[in-house]
């Protein structure tokens, strides 16, 4: 999932006597009283050049709200100081939360230049705020002397506390220059790493000339090149490096020469070429390295991991060494059952990694007589967003009423009302499908968080779900795989934790959490993708309207556990290579490609490739707020299983733990410490034991 955090999870701080004066900018969409349903963004009306305007007018206008803060003559309070610090800024995060989510949802190279001009101006207002020691001592007061505060208003003044000194408040003067220095710079590292990352993906396509080269591949997939070939003006088959065409080939393609074609340009992004992003990883990782230096950790890792569940290294460490304990022997007898049936089937050469999902797919397919192309049509996306919903519905009470009024950002997006009952709970964006504009992957975000106002009103959120599914063709609807219908429901996870939120103060709102509890209400939805009571509801076939037969759905729960092993070491891989960067002394750091491969070598099951690198386009950990985070991907898989099971024990759609999930999860947002939300959820602390039972691992 991809968050990001509003500058009101961030402007706990003050500023500078001097503010210079900036007029408010006129015929001017983003700072101005919306009239629009529920205050939603008028995207119709918001134009490119009303950013840099608009910005420069929302940081003067949170300067201002942030020095009437400091400069109130009595002791500070709870309420004078820290709950105002939550609620300022409001016109800013309004301005930032559009700006970012469009920058890598529709995003333009004018965005992209904005972006490179605003993000410095973003971070230095963020560093006259977060050290100025007049303000830090207000803060420092109430955390001394204030003591008679609920669970909800304590979480937010330790959080506020905390933010305080690890954005340098503590530092010397000095230090805190230095600090400035390398904050500036990391404030556009992280942009340009991932422009290069999309650059470079746009950069390649594939056109085919020669049907016989499509051999294989599924008639959806053949048409969907046709359509780009068509809208290019060209003849044949165009094919890139979008996920639904890259892993069609990589699936299905006979043509071994262009699986590896396509494998080996999708693994040699921002790598090597005009967008390298090797110099930039080094960069982005010296800069952090300093970062912790200064603030007195031993190295990046250490510091964000203070601030988790895991809290320190080690317990990282443990955790993935755990589990690579379980899975690397499994995975290695599952390579040699595929290599068995490589051979079985005449393809005698060594597997390389342009042959895995392709040989695997043959495989499973010989084992449990199903593959996706037999699966997609019962996942027509209108129907899965049905189901979707509808698990909502029976778990929860919530309803999603279509708004075509709400404006959006691009043709694409279907906007929801989301009520449980009769109170309204959410607006809901959804964008599915690929285009140049978005970036690779899928996310959760928000234009707004959950909160209550000065009046004490609850303002409710604007949650956004960015995806990258399967396209329609002339021919067919939109056809989801059983891996895209299991990504929206992790999405759609992360999106309740959004829109249930329940939480007085924007900065612990709804998924703001630490990293490795966020995707906790995520993963935990996946978990029904493969119930016959869940399935049963939606999954017709879009042609013959027959629900999905029972030995299907059978086969669904039977080939669920198919090269687990080799997924959960795949997943391991990542979170020990994010590790590696983030423990180790940035003066060391020479060759990319060698230390990333020293790094991974233990969950490595497939020879190397020689010219291809992983990091360079790892935007997760280099541009996407998971930097030394990634492990919590394997640690919240361990939260949703042992969480999950208490579903299993009680029935899947048993109201009673569905009330609770929401009571002690859903609507708790970052209110409470993680652990103490999930035993009150769970009744006791988690075990590895249900997720090594449902990866078939013990």
């Amino acid at each position: 999932m991809k968050k990001f955090f509003l500058l009101t999870t961030i402007i706990v701080t003050t500023m500078t006597m001097n503010a210079q004066k900036v007029d408010k900018p006129l015929n001017n969409p983003l700072v101005e009283t919306w009239d629009t349903p529920y205050q939603t963004p008028p995207f119709d009306q918001i134009k490119e050049e009303h950013y840099m305007p608009a910005f420069q007018y929302a940081i003067m206008q949170a300067k201002d709200e942030l020095y009437r803060i400091k400069a109130v003559k009595t002791l500070a309070t709870f309420d004078n100081t820290i709950a105002a610090l939550d609620a300022s800024g409001e016109l800013l995060s309004r301005i930032s939360g559009i700006f970012f989510n469009l920058l890598e949802a529709n995003t333009s190279p004018k965005m992209q230049q904005i972006a490179q001009e605003v993000s410095p101006m973003l971070t230095e207002f963020s560093n006259d705020l977060y050290l100025d020691p007049a303000l830090f001592n207000r803060v420092k007061y109430v955390k001394e002397k204030c003591k008679d505060l609920t669970p909800e208003q304590q979480i937010l003044l330790d959080k506020t506390y905390k933010a305080f000194v690890r954005q340098g408040a503590n530092l010397s003067d000095d230090d805190k220059k230095k600090f400035r220095e390398i904050s500036m710079k990391l404030s556009t590292l992280s942009l340009t790493f991932s422009e290069n990352v999309l650059s470079s993906t746009n950069a390649y396509s594939k056109l085919v000339k020669d049907k016989a080269d499509l051999s294989g591949l599924p008639e959806t997939a053949i048409a969907v090149a046709a359509e780009k070939a068509k809208t290019n003006g060209l003849e044949g088959w165009v094919f890139d490096l979008s996920y639904p065409s890259y892993s069609a080939i990589l699936t299905y393609a006979d043509n071994r020469d262009l699986r590896k074609e396509l494998f080996m340009n999708y693994n040699t992004r921002a790598y090597n070429n005009e967008f390298d992003n090797q110099q930039i990883i080094k960069d982005i990782l010296s800069l952090r390295d300093a970062t912790a230096k200064l603030l007195g950790y031993e190295n990046y890792a250490a510091y964000v991991l203070e601030d988790r569940m895991a809290e320190n290294v080690k317990n990282v460490y443990d955790l993935e060494n755990e589990l690579l304990r379980y899975s690397r022997p499994a995975a290695e007898k599952e390579m040699k059952d595929l290599e068995k049936f490589a051979n079985s089937i005449g393809f005698t050469e060594p597997i390389e990694r342009w042959d895995f999902s392709y040989l695997s797919e043959k495989y499973k397919t010989s084992l449990f007589n199903v593959n996706d192309e037999m699966l997609k049509p019962y996942f027509k996306l209108e129907n899965v967003i049905d189901g979707v919903f509808g698990l909502a519905t029976d778990l929860f009470g919530l309803r999603f009423v279509p708004n075509n009024k709400i404006q959006v950002y691009h043709p694409d997006v279907k906007v929801y009302e989301v009520y449980r009952g009769k109170e309204f709970k959410a607006i809901l964006y959804l964008d599915f499908h690929p285009r140049d504009s978005k970036r690779g992957g899928a996310w959760m975000t928000a234009f707004r968080e959950q909160h209550y106002d000065k009046n004490g009103n609850n303002v409710r959120p604007l949650v956004s779900l960015v995806m990258n599914f399967s396209p329609s063709t002339a021919k067919t609807p939109s056809l989801l795989t059983f891996d895209e219908v299991r990504t929206f429901m992790h999405e759609f996870g992360h999106s309740l934790h959004g829109m249930m939120s329940e939480v007085h103060y924007v900065s612990i709102a709804g998924t703001s959490v630490p990293r490795d509890f966020v995707e906790l209400p995520s993963q935990i939805m996946e978990n029904w993708a493969v119930e016959k009571e869940f399935l049963s509801k939606f999954a017709f076939h879009y042609k013959t309207k027959k629900i999905i037969p029972d030995n299907l759905i059978q086969k669904i729960k039977d080939f669920d556990n198919f090269n687990a092993a080799y997924a959960s070491c795949r997943q391991l891989t990542f979170g020990l290579l994010d590790m590696m960067w983030h423990t180790t002394d940035p003066t060391t750091i020479g060759n990319i490609v060698e230390m990333e491969r020293e790094a991974i070598k233990e969950t490595e099951l497939l020879p190397v490739v020689d010219g291809t690198c992983t990091s360079t386009a790892f935007s997760h950990i280099f541009a996407g707020g998971y930097a030394a985070g990634y492990y919590g991907y394997k640690w919240a898989e361990v939260l949703d299983a042992d969480a999950f099971s208490l579903f299993q024990e009680k029935g899947i759609y048993n109201k009673q733990v569905a009330d609770s999930y929401v009571e002690n999860i859903l609507s708790k947002g970052g209110s409470e410490k993680a652990m103490d939300l999930y035993v009150k959820f769970r009744g006791r602390k988690p075990n590895i034991d249900a997720l090594l039972k449902r990866s078939g691992l013990k």
